[in-house]
């Protein structure tokens, strides 16, 4: 929406705008370079972020793009993964859910295209709480999506609980070597 784009170009501070499949790959380049000349035209170090979030679905297809365009601009972004809002579904009953699985492969896909492209991952979102609720589905308890009306609190978006938590943070740190 260009009128957060001429608001935020009059702060200083840092930035973060979301990218996902609903930009035309062909267009994707235009938008990109658009975007930078008039956010972060000083190239600032850590003024501008683009946080990719295009589902499992997706990632494989526009993610590489992505960098690319942000490449050809010269300029230096940093790149963080929201795993969580492209992988958002609906179940029979209308839950709004997310699957562990999804969440997790998107992110691993995200790392491997990084890592392809001699770019840098240089964060990752989740929505997660510490309690035991049950809004996303799979995970090593194998929460399905009958499980979910157990103790579903969330009013807007589908978190992952405690377990699922760690269980990701385990497995993103051995994908990543740590």
């Amino acid at each position: 929406d260009h009128a957060h784009i001429e608001f935020f170009r009059g702060i200083r501070n840092p930035v973060a705008v979301k990218i996902g499949p609903q930009h035309d790959p062909s267009e994707l380049p235009g938008f990109v370079e658009s975007l930078l000349d008039r956010l972060h035209p000083d190239d600032e170090p850590g003024r501008m972020t683009f946080i990719h979030r295009y589902g499992v679905d997706h990632v494989e297809e526009h993610l590489p793009r992505l960098i690319e365009a942000v490449r050809a601009t010269g300029r230096t972004v940093l790149f963080v993964s929201d795993p969580m809002h492209g992988n958002t579904v609906r179940t029979a009953r209308g839950l709004k859910t997310r699957r562990f699985e999804d969440i997790l492969r998107e992110l691993e896909l995200a790392i491997d295209i990084h890592a392809a492209n001699d770019s840098v991952l240089g964060g990752m979102h989740f929505e997660l709480t510490g309690e035991n609720v049950t809004e996303c589905t799979g995970g090593a308890r194998g929460l399905s999506d009958d499980d979910l009306g157990s103790d579903y609190q969330s009013l807007v978006d589908p978190r992952l609980n405690y377990e699922q938590s760690l269980e990701m943070a385990l497995l993103v740190a051995a994908k990543l070597g740590a």
